[in-house]
């Protein structure tokens, strides 16, 4: 990990595509293998492992260098080809078997990624020291001076559909076929992963569909800090007033984007708890960074704020559902949405799927504004007015971020707040709290908020915000992150 500059945390190893050689991501996967073996979650006896990717150039390459060293450990690659990750999750944790999906989500296409899912469940925090204290022993013969194998494999690894035709099926078969009849849907296509399933799924539920957008080359499209050009984009599909709604994901595909009738993009935690509104949830796990509305709007029984990140909110769930709820979820800023329980209605059954999620979260907020005879735009209008903005350096060293929230950790609350009123005081006012679950997050007596921290698999520096409009929560941002880059 030291050596190739790819680290790894909790969305799997991540680093630039020439840094990700053939060894590199040989010797992740062997780890990941040696890791489930020594909890005793797997054994070398011709096991499955499912392997997925998505549109990266790099992604192909990696993909091999996985499956070689699955088959070299004894077991069995299942090729699920390029598909979204919660369908490969899907076919794992249905098949019990682990899965492995190269992605990098929403980085740009000079980097890659690899995610790791074990039989039942993601990767938890709790999981992170013993893979990454693995001693892989590698034979060198495999392998150039470059990282990159010596020969070609003699026998590739035909692709399997199932896992694809699996995670459609999943929402046809407990969906009504005419669901969405009358509704117009335009599918920002782009370069996600999950674009043909998206039309395939809306289409068959009775959707017009208009696919939108297509492109052969990767977007690193980031459901969490919008691109202006996606803005833009949406926007003016929307002026055309041919749809009730435009969906997308990022490019791995488990991470949603959703538009109004106007073309403007909800944000990642106002659809997640629309979303949980339609499923009737009786426990909400999401992360401290989220929008308060969930809070104020008074529909749900439990609340459970978390640190960011998908593992910590899988962590919520499960204590959530231990302790007897009966419909728990967990949703993101990012838009990333979790069912961690069945799902009954109509003496159909939807399995639980505790992993982000883009579908679930499209078919929710459609679907609940067919049920209400809404417009999306008049959903999202249902709730309080809290609004909540981000945006991020990028480039931003992590030890320099982390010099930034070291200035105002002084062990004197008293001091801390006078500190940070001299800094942002200007842009919101008087300090009233601190929260440093996360990062740090400032809540003023205007009620306005400013959330600091550095990213978890970036070198950047974000920011949060929130506010009573939306105009001032994006004008928290800029002014915080411009007194931050002076």
């Amino acid at each position: 990990m030291v050596r190739s500059g790819v680290t790894f945390g909790t969305s799997g190893a991540r680093g630039l595509a020439t840094a990700m050689t053939d060894q590199v991501c040989y010797a992740y996967a062997r780890g990941f293998l040696q890791y489930l073996e020594s909890i005793g979650e797997i054994k070398r006896a011709g096991e499955g492992v499912a392997v997925g990717g998505d549109f990266r150039p790099s992604t192909s390459r990696v993909m091999e260098a996985v499956c070689r060293a699955v088959a070299d450990m004894e077991y069995r690659p299942v090729n699920c080809g390029k598909i979204p990750s919660p369908a490969l999750a899907l076919y794992g944790f249905e098949n019990h078997i682990p899965a492995i999906m190269v992605t990098g989500s929403h980085i740009p296409d000079d980097r890659n990624g690899i995610k790791f899912n074990k039989c039942a469940g993601e990767v938890l925090k709790s999981d992170e020291k013993g893979m990454s204290s693995q001693v892989v022993e590698l034979n060198d013969a495999l392998f150039h001076a470059d990282g990159s194998f010596a020969k070609p494999n003699a026998q590739p690894y035909d692709v399997s559909p199932v896992a694809g035709e699996n995670y459609v099926m999943r929402y046809l078969n407990f969906f009504a076929p005419d669901a969405l009849q009358g509704m117009r849907i335009g599918v920002y296509q782009h370069s996600a992963v999950g674009r043909d399933v998206l039309v395939k799924i809306l289409s068959h539920l009775g959707a017009e569909v208009t696919p939108l957008g297509r492109s052969d080359t990767f977007i690193p499209v980031d459901t969490e800090a919008i691109r202006p050009e996606d803005v833009q984009l949406a926007a003016d599909w929307g002026k055309s007033g041919k749809y009730d709604a435009i969906v997308s994901a990022d490019g791995d595909s488990d991470r949603p984007l959703v538009s109004d009738e106007r073309g403007n993009w909800l944000r990642g935690d106002i659809a997640g708890i629309l979303c949980a509104k339609f499923l009737e949830a009786d426990s909400i796990s999401t992360p401290v960074s989220c929008n308060t509305a969930v809070e104020k709007c008074g529909w749900f029984p439990e609340i459970q704020r978390t640190r960011i990140g998908s593992p910590f909110v899988v962590a919520a769930m499960m204590e959530a559902s231990g302790h007897g709820a009966r419909r728990v979820v967990g949703y993101e800023a990012n838009g990333g949405f979790l069912l961690n329980s069945n799902i009954e209605a109509g003496g159909k059954n939807l399995r639980a799927l505790p992993t982000r999620d883009a579908v679930i979260v499209m078919l929710g907020i459609l679907l609940l504004a067919k049920k209400q005879r809404k417009k999306v735009s008049e959903l999202a209008a249902s709730l309080p007015a809290r609004f909540t903005a981000s945006d991020r350096i990028k480039n931003f060293a992590t030890e320099k971020s982390r010099a930034i929230l070291t200035r105002f950790d002084s062990g004197s609350e008293a001091a801390d707040k006078a500190a940070l009123e001299k800094m942002f005081g200007g842009i919101c006012g008087q300090v009233a709290g601190l929260n440093r679950t996360d990062g740090l997050r400032i809540t003023f007596a205007n009620e306005e908020v400013i959330h600091l921290r550095p990213s978890g698999n970036a070198p950047e520096f974000r920011c949060y915000a929130e506010a009573e409009t939306d105009e001032r929560a994006r004008e928290i941002t800029a002014s915080a992150l411009a007194r931050i880059s002076a």
